[in-house]
């Protein structure tokens, strides 16, 4: 399919006055006149402009293109980038056709190993990202950053509804679902007891802040991000739609990037939820997600692991435990000093193959260590069972 008929090129007007040679503009191939060959790229910036499910007079549409403004003019990073910027997925006819174009650019993404970042519009575009994964028939790992778990009623508005609506999608290839930074008074605790039913993970923002370095081995299971901006608290981005008091810094917004970002797993990321036409006159929130798209960009091309625990990249380790199971096996990375841990299958079903080796921190290691099991092990063994 030739993706060019879902795109509109970039506004000139968003990097016209962008003039160092060493700026991130100058450093990536952006639609103008000619659309990329993104076939052979390592990441495409796409961005969303769809706003009919937002509040009339919302400006998240040009969500992507303030983000731009801002990115285009920092410096290039680590690496020789190989970065494409498609431009702006058109409005299609509804919504729905919308979230079938997101679906469609993200998979021919995926099938040509490019890592899409998309850019702009509502919450619920998460379910099209989601989505693309369908016809490569595997399971995955999904990520979301939010102070709200969006699980509610169908009366709600699709931003509201669309972590419920992807719970229950059938075909259902989702193997693990993992939210960060929700916020407890915003959040229903029946819609926290039911991930946790499903051996699901959610961590509010409290508990994130207290070791901002136990998120990483969470964040390096997914194999997609999902963003919502209102996570971060509004001193730092006042232009999230629903934008709250407290929540996470912008330097701990970008920290989860870089995290994101050097995770060789993930393959498609998104940031929503975005509108600029409630940002201050500086530019604050679109300078923010510019530097977290920056940082995640830089974390990809730090990407170091292979995951052939086989090989002498490894140091195994082997911990006695003193009641079933007998042992834990734990996994510790020569180049990037990371941990995995072994959980066995006990139905030895393929379809499990990729999830039997799963991240860990040192904590889980040391935990092992004093005879006690770590949850993450507890939690994989339930769900692997």
């Amino acid at each position: 399919m030739d993706l060019r008929l879902f795109f509109s090129p970039v506004p000139e007007s968003v990097f016209a006055d962008v003039s160092k040679q060493n700026s991130f503009f100058k450093s990536i191939t952006v639609y103008q006149e000619i659309f990329p060959d993104y076939k052979s790229a390592d990441i495409a910036i796409i961005g969303i402009t769809e706003n009919r499910s937002a509040p009339e007079g919302s400006g998240i549409a040009e969500g992507a293109n303030a983000t731009r403004k801002k990115l285009y003019h920092l410096m290039k990073g680590t690496g020789a980038y190989n970065i494409v910027d498609l431009g702006n997925i058109s409005e299609a006819i509804d919504v729905e056709q919308t979230y079938g174009r997101v679906q469609e650019v993200c998979r021919a993404c995926l099938e040509n190993n490019v890592l899409p970042i998309l850019i702009g519009g509502p919450h619920e575009m998460t379910f099209a990202q989601y989505q693309a994964y369908e016809e490569m028939e595997k399971l995955i790992s999904l990520i979301n950053i939010d102070a709200f778990l969006d699980m509610e009623g169908n009366d709600a508005p699709e931003n509201k509804q669309h972590v419920q609506k992807l719970l229950m999608h059938q075909p259902n290839y989702l193997f693990n679902y993992s939210h960060l930074a929700y916020q407890s008074y915003l959040v229903n605790p029946k819609a926290i007891a039911t991930l946790e039913k499903l051996y699901f993970e959610a961590h509010r923002i409290g508990a994130l802040r207290h070791d901002i370095k136990e998120m990483e081995p969470v964040i390096r299971q997914a194999d997609m991000l999902s963003f919502d901006l209102n996570a971060i608290r509004s001193s730092d981005f006042p232009a999230g739609t629903q934008a709250q008091p407290f929540g996470l810094t912008g330097e701990e917004a970008c920290q989860l990037c870089w995290y994101a970002g050097i995770n060789e797993k993930l393959s498609a990321a998104g940031f929503y939820e975005f509108d600029p036409l409630l940002d201050d006159q500086a530019g604050k929130s679109a300078s923010v997600l510019a530097t977290m798209i920056w940082y995640f960009i830089e974390g990809f091309y730090h990407r170091k692991d292979s995951r052939d625990f086989r090989s002498n990249d490894y140091i195994k380790y082997v911990v006695s435990m003193p009641s079933e199971p007998e042992t834990l096996v734990f996994y510790k990375s020569n180049v990037s000093e990371k941990w995995w841990m072994e959980v066995p299958n006990p139905s030895q079903s393929t379809m499990y193959h990729r999830n039997s080796i799963v991240p860990c921190s040192y904590t889980d290691y040391q935990q092992a260590g004093k005879g006690e099991l770590p949850e993450r092990w507890i939690v994989m063994h339930s769900k692997l069972f």
